[in-house]
């Protein structure tokens, strides 16, 4: 069910949002343009733009505009995580008995353009970031507002998208490991696409 401040759809955004959810039901992925574009048999990316742009902005999906496989389809905005207690890290402390407030997380689920992706690799580990994991992202428009250390999705021609931490330095950035077995990767400026920054980890038990 969408989240409550959803505003109406009209009948084809509705029918394309519907075909996205069975769409990404059966395959755990969400589909591309030309496979809308033949799903709602249309010939050509506009309407399908537009509806998608209608959807984001009702609050049906978020998506990485231009970048169909980024989508997320937001069933509902939850009011937060319970905050239980402390949690020691050095001596013993008393353990929670009652929920103090809520972790609102609200902000961080409704920013423009967020999207996940599957962890393929152990080049992380070091970061606590296993094979498998599911990787929570904030879209970058400019690699001139991130910080040394920072963890990225970075594409780059004839690697692929990787998932490395950021540095700049002198005329180069460099996309470094956390796992002492892999290289580090020099690249020029026009050499690599910053698609992302990371926010959160997410393990399956």
């Amino acid at each position: 069910m969408p989240s409550s401040f959803a505003s109406k759809l009209t009948d084809a955004q509705n029918e394309l949002y519907c075909w996205i959810k069975e769409y990404m039901k059966d395959f755990k992925h969400s589909p591309s343009i030309r496979q809308m574009m033949q799903a709602m048999g249309l010939k050509s990316p506009a309407p399908i733009q537009s509806r998608l742009k209608h959807l984001q902005e009702k609050g049906y999906i978020s998506w990485q505009e231009g970048k169909a496989r980024t989508m997320q389809i937001v069933d509902e905005i939850f009011e937060g995580v319970p905050i239980m207690g402390s949690v020691a890290a050095g001596g013993l402390i008393e353990t929670y008995n009652d929920v103090q407030e809520n972790l609102d997380m609200s902000d961080v689920l409704q920013t423009k353009g967020l999207f996940a992706l599957t962890v393929n690799g152990d080049s992380m580990i070091e970061a606590c970031i296993a094979h498998g994991d599911m990787v929570l992202m904030e879209p970058v428009d400019s690699y001139y507002s991130l910080r040394n250390g920072v963890i990225v999705s970075a594409m780059v021609p004839g690697i692929g998208t990787t998932l490395k931490y950021f540095y700049k330095k002198e005329n180069h950035i460099i996309l470094e490991a956390a796992n002492a077995a892999y290289e580090p990767i020099k690249l020029n400026f026009d050499e690599v696409v910053i698609q992302g920054k990371l926010l959160a980890v997410w393990r399956k038990a």
